[in-house]
């Protein structure tokens, strides 16, 4: 084994549908064609919209699929302690602070960033603590230089933090741990090398490098994939009611998986044979460069 290793980290708030699988996939063999490891992860940090039952659903899915993981698979809900730790790291040195802004609050006086409206930093000096507070991290200042890194898939990639984004949550007022801050220190944990994952992740990853520097941890790799999209050009997702797939016919499912992420197809009698062929022919530098395509893409190629 080569010290490569990747992850598959689902939020269990429904089955696995053909946008997962790209991910699973793509990670599965981009890891194994390294001869590296493949850990997977629950990320079901934000406890009000995931559910055990579905994440069980998932390990079967990938189970059938014969995308095999190695080691314990690692569940957010159950690493509070470790995000502690880490929060606790950062307000230490002074990175962090308490914000007791409401959503309207922050709309009113902020200006339009990535994702949501770029806080304004009203809590930045105040030095509020006690109890119903979120927690933010500081994003630098706006003469900041950028965060730089290069995408395996989509190049070059440059963020100004403090403009484009902002002091961004860590802790929310729920007492939830936001994703930012879970999976900076999951992946440490994991020893995750190498993150494979979806292009609409792509504005989120120099948060997390930014994390990972304040709190010493080694950097990852990084590569984004196309995400498939509908008609209306929205990511298939559950929120977009992406069906979930049908793992009877793994062949079938995986080949379209391939055919999207620009590999060869297989005429494989199982989802075991299959991957066995596509491992050794995995080329990283014939997915696509894009932030998605279209479902159409997925349609079921003959081998």
């Amino acid at each position: 084994m080569s010290d490569y290793i990747g992850r598959f980290a689902p939020s269990p708030t429904g089955p696995l549908h053909v946008g997962s699988v790209i991910a699973a996939l793509a990670s599965f063999l981009d890891a194994r064609h390294h001869r590296g490891r493949w850990r997977v992860r629950m990320e079901d940090v934000d406890e009000t919209r995931c559910d055990p039952a579905w994440a069980d659903a998932i390990l079967r899915q990938l189970d059938a699929l014969q995308l095999t993981w190695d080691g314990a698979v690692m569940v957010q809900s159950q690493r509070k302690a470790a995000y502690e730790d880490a929060l606790a790291q950062l307000r230490a040195a002074g990175h962090v602070f308490g914000c007791d802004c409401s959503r309207r609050e922050i709309a009113d006086s902020a200006l339009p960033g990535l994702d949501r409206p770029v806080y304004p930093g009203t809590c930045r000096q105040s030095g509020k603590s006690g109890p119903g507070l979120a927690w933010r991290l500081k994003a630098g200042k706006l003469d900041d230089p950028p965060i730089n890194f290069d995408d395996a898939i989509q190049g070059r990639q440059s963020q100004w933090l403090a403009r484009d984004v902002g002091d961004f949550v860590l802790k929310r007022r729920d007492g939830l741990f936001a994703y930012q801050l879970a999976v900076v220190v999951d992946d440490h944990d994991q020893r995750i090398t190498h993150v494979m994952r979806g292009a609409d992740l792509l504005d989120s990853t120099p948060r997390q490098i930014h994390l990972q520097r304040l709190l010493g941890f080694a950097p990852c790799e990084y590569s984004h994939l196309p995400v498939a999209v509908n008609e209306a050009g929205q990511k298939l997702s559950k929120q977009t009611l992406a069906p979930a797939i049908d793992a009877a016919d793994g062949v079938a499912l995986l080949n379209r998986c391939l055919a999207f992420l620009g590999q060869p197809i297989w005429p494989a009698a199982s989802a075991a044979e299959l991957l066995a062929l596509a491992i050794p022919a995995w080329d990283r530098a014939a997915i696509p460069k894009a932030a998605s395509q279209p479902a159409d893409r997925l349609t079921r190629p003959s081998a």
